[in-house]
């Protein structure tokens, strides 16, 4: 992978903002730059399970996450819901990969059937007709058969799907190891290195 190019983070309104929270952080961390979209159910869920107020106005977000990891805002953009001139809604010019995290059932159905009426189901799209690496962290359970229809679908056509199932064999001692197992593997994916635990054999 192309590590001069961006990666785009989107957030939706699934249980699991401290994943998103923590996805964001290490990427800035190790010096990646992000497009990071967010939908209306993500700000109601970030602010329930974080604590964290997420503007409607990307601007502001925008400042507000580059206050909150120290980093300057050219490696961070933030784009609106209805953004089209975004970099991410054309194929002319993709980023690297595409993670969605957390990901919501909805969002799944609606990538899986093609249905782009929001900027994170398009830029999806986008790295599916592009071919590029789009990674769905799928937080429900259970799954119905629907869900589980859709997954598949998406898996045939190239999609990884990581769904949030956190290991316990390292024995995790708080809520934050168990956050880390999680964006470690999403990290892995995208073949971004971290320190974020040890590996099974070591």
């Amino acid at each position: 992978m192309d590590s001069s190019k961006p990666i785009t983070l989107a957030w939706t309104g699934a249980s699991g903002a401290q994943y998103g929270l923590r996805l964001l952080e290490e990427l800035l961390e190790a010096g990646r730059q992000v497009y990071l979209l967010y939908s209306r159910a993500s700000q109601i869920v970030m602010r329930m399970e974080a604590g964290v107020e997420l503007s409607s106005r990307p601007q502001d977000v925008r400042q507000q996450l580059c206050d909150r990891y120290a980093v300057t805002p050219d490696r961070l953009h933030v784009f609106g819901r209805q953004q089209w001139t975004a970099p991410v809604a054309s194929g002319s010019n993709p980023p690297q990969a595409m993670v969605i995290c957390p990901c919501t059932t909805g969002t799944l159905a609606s990538v899986a059937h093609g249905i782009s009426d929001n900027l994170i189901d398009r830029a999806a799209d986008v790295m599916l007709k592009e071919r590029k690496p789009l990674i769905m962290v799928v937080r429900e359970t259970p799954f119905s058969t629907i869900h589980l229809e859709n997954m598949l679908k998406l898996s045939q056509a190239g999609v990884t799907i990581l769904p949030a199932n956190p290991g316990f064999y390292f024995n995790p001692a708080s809520v934050d190891e168990i956050i880390d197992f999680m964006v470690a593997r999403i990290l892995d994916h995208l073949n971004v290195a971290h320190s974020l635990g040890g590996r099974w054999g070591d």
